[in-house]
This record gives C-alpha cells, sequence and structure tokens, in this order.
C-alpha cells in the first residue's frame, strides 16, 4: 500500500480577500474606510499581511461589506461576490467546526466555509442558569429551530411563558421574538439550533463580545462545579 500525498491544506487569508472584493466592486482604500469607520492605514496594513484581524474588525467588514464573515477566509469567494456552485455540500466530523465562546453559550458552527448558507446550524453549550444570569433577551431575523440534544433547557421568550425542554424536545419559533436559553439541569445542556439569518448577524446578537475564537476545537469534557 503506497502512501497518498495529504491534499494542501487552505490558509486563510483575510487581507488578500478583502483586496479582492475591493477590487471586485472598484473600491478604493479611502471608500472602504469611509463604509467601515477603519482608516485606510489599517486597511492597508490588513491588505498586506501586516496585521491580524480581531473578531470586531472581522465583523464590521462583514457588516459594513455586505458580505458573509466566512468570505474574509477565501480570497477566490470573495472575489466571485461569494456565490457557489449548485450541488455543494459540506461535511463536518465530530468536534469540528468555528468554535465561538460567549458569557452564555459555547457556540460551534458546523459548515463555517460553506458561504451563503441559507441555513445556519449551530450547537450551542448553554451556561446560564437562571435568567438574571443571563442578561438581555436576544433578537436576531429570521426563524429558528431547536433540537435539545443534552440535558434539559428552559426557553424564554418575550410574548410566552418559560417552555421546559428535554432531550429529544424541540421547538420552532420567529427569532425577531427576543428568546433567552437557560441550562435547567446539571451537567451539560446542548442545543442544536437552525436558523434563517445571516451568520454575522447571528453572530453579532448572541456573542456581543466573544470572550475566544477557534478555528477548531475537539468535544469539551463535562463541566463541574456548576451551580444548580
Amino acid at each position: 500500500m503506497t502512501d497518498q500525498p495529504e491534499p494542501p491544506r487552505s490558509v486563510a487569508r483575510p487581507g488578500a480577500a478583502l483586496k479582492a472584493l475591493r477590487r471586485k466592486h472598484g473600491w478604493t482604500l479611502a471608500e472602504v474606510s469611509r463604509r467601515t469607520g477603519l482608516p485606510t492605514s489599517t486597511l492597508s496594513k490588513i491588505e498586506n499581511d501586516k496585521m491580524s484581524l480581531t473578531f470586531d474588525k472581522l465583523a464590521r467588514l462583514s457588516a459594513s461589506l455586505r458580505v458573509d464573515i466566512s468570505a474574509l477566509f477565501n480570497g477566490e469567494a470573495a472575489a466571485n461576490g461569494g456565490l457557489g456552485a449548485s450541488g455543494r455540500r459540506s461535511i463536518t466530523r465530530s468536534g469540528e467546526g468555528k468554535a465561538i465562546e460567549t458569557q452564555n453559550y459555547s457556540h460551534l458552527y458546523p459548515a463555517w466555509e460553506l458561504l451563503n448558507k441559507r441555513i445556519i446550524p449551530i450547537v450551542a453549550e448553554l451556561h446560564a442558569r437562571s435568567l438574571e444570569e443571563f442578561g438581555e433577551l436576544i433578537r436576531h431575523p429570521g426563524e429558528e429551530y431547536a433540537y435539545v440534544l443534552e440535558g434539559e433547557v428552559d426557553l424564554h421568550t418575550s410574548l410566552y411563558a418559560p417552555v421546559r425542554l428535554k432531550a429529544g424536545d424541540s421547538i420552532y419559533f420567529d427569532s425577531g421574538m427576543g428568546h433567552a436559553y437557560i441550562a435547567a439541569s446539571e451537567g451539560p445542556c446542548r442545543v442544536l439550533s437552525l436558523c434563517t439569518a445571516p451568520e454575522t448577524q447571528l453572530i453579532a446578537a448572541s456573542a456581543g463580545r466573544p470572550r475566544a475564537e477557534h478555528p477548531r476545537r475537539t468535544p469539551a469534557a463535562p463541566r463541574k462545579g456548576r451551580r444548580g
């Protein structure tokens, strides 16, 4: 049996993606600066890989230029307007995806590299164990389907009384309505959500200020010492 060469790994180059997008639309650095509020010197450094992009800058570029945030990790896709071919697919192995940690959730975004998805899948492990701990309800455009993978969850909304969902239960609702997932049992509480809002709006709505962002993660071990 002969060894097969490993396929080349793609390297995220948001600077190249930004430059390709800018040239495609005929924008100057000054025009992008006006749209995003970022100085032209900062944009130049980003395009020439002399400055790394923080999540805040990524989110600002994505929202201001109206491009999916994941397009900034793919120069060719950005240059082509983020359009995918018919029949596309994306396989996400166990523990893979884009992980974003926030105060209330550990979010894992499968199929992160697939651009312009009409449905955004998210696996969320819940941190907050009371509405007071969670804080203000979140809202974002579109609709949401949630399926409880593990544990028990209380779903609070701005229009209905809280509902208790157990593993295997699910709910479909308009996500423009304020809502919050609260862990309601000991041990990990995890939910699979399918949302119709753009990824950038989902991240902005639920994350606020993310604590950390990682390209991949392995499944987390059960947390100990949580409050009941």
